[in-house]
């Protein structure tokens, strides 16, 4: 698979790279419902044998239940991929009600509790999963410095910024890497982020690339109103009428492209933000084996010039 320099960092990782929220399984209102343990370990060690370099997480997938799966899967394998985590979201003692919080000390405590599920010695990427509460992102920023010098993270990152507060910690401390939403049903960073990272050399590792399962090319009304109701997607605007028709209908055009390259839509729609030339690597979601080989053959999906403006032209009428 082919690889890319991650911002200023030395890190050369594949352009895609595997997304572990839904294996993190079910933990009430931002969970993917029910996930198999195995499924989860099976998909691991296969995107890491396809050429998968990195795998991201963060502590709110499962409560930390993603972290502690990876671990479990890589002791069983001999591959030693880069791994990302997050911190900023955190939850209470005996509770599963998501907090967000910066400080100084909720960040030491959030790291050291991440190399101990994930039973590493340091984390190659760490980042700040939200900018909230925001009066508390210069502390935030000075304390992933910190944790850099002390050897706990290699390099840091952020996720969910806009180029406002990029510009901001920049000044504290280099950015390595942003990891934004990105996608063809959301194209916001486009006019700002995208723009700001290629002047300012700061990678860019996408998430929510097939938009939370509706470019995926297996969701249908009929699929969606069949989702484990403990799935976060009911709360999804994306879902929600009259969003949801138009979306299902550009998905119908999409498909049809798909068609005539040979492609599935998921690999399509992947490879549309891969073609961005801000992209350094998106991320995929999978939580077994055959959604993954749905979505590995991304990379070597050319959109034309012809392609991309008949996309890019719908995609702006939404």
């Amino acid at each position: 698979m082919d690889k890319k320099i991650l911002g200023n960092s030395d890190m050369e990782i594949s352009r895609l790279g595997l997304g572990s929220w839904a294996i993190g399984g079910d933990i009430g209102d931002w969970g993917w419902g029910k996930q198999s343990q195995q499924d989860s370990i099976n998909t691991i060690h296969a995107a890491l044998e396809a050429g998968i370099n990195w795998i991201d997480t963060a502590p709110a997938y499962g409560l930390g239940n993603a972290e502690k799966v990876i671990c479990k899967a890589l002791k069983q394998t001999s591959y030693e991929p880069f791994i990302f985590s997050k911190c900023g979201i955190y939850w209470n003692e005996g509770e599963t009600e998501l907090r967000n919080g910066l400080s100084d000390l909720q960040i030491k405590k959030e790291v050291d509790d991440s190399l101990s599920r994930l039973g590493v010695e340091v984390i190659d990427l760490y980042q700040i999963h939200k900018p909230s509460p925001e009066h508390q992102l210069e502390e935030a920023w000075s304390t992933l410095a910190d944790l850099k010098q002390q050897g706990k993270v290699r390099h840091i990152g952020v996720s969910n910024f806009s180029a406002n507060q990029l510009q901001l910690i920049n000044e504290i401390a280099p950015i390595t890497s942003i990891q934004p939403s990105y996608s063809l049903l959301n194209r916001e960073i486009e006019e700002e982020i995208l723009p700001w990272c290629l002047a300012n050399n700061v990678g860019t590792i996408h998430h929510s690339t097939m938009s939370n399962g509706l470019l995926s090319g297996r969701m249908s009304r009929s699929r969606f109103e069949q989702l484990d109701k403990r799935d976060w997607r009911h709360k999804s605007d994306l879902y929600q009428e009259p969003l949801f028709t138009q979306n299902l209908a550009f998905v119908e055009f999409l498909n049809k492209i798909a068609h005539d390259k040979k492609c599935t839509l998921a690999q399509l729609s992947i490879a549309w933000t891969l073609a961005h030339p801000a992209t350094t690597a998106s991320i995929v979601g999978a939580r077994n084996t055959d959604q993954l080989a749905g979505l590995l053959g991304a990379t070597e999906v050319l959109l034309t010039e012809t392609e991309l403006r008949l996309i890019n032209e719908y995609s702006n009428q939404l």
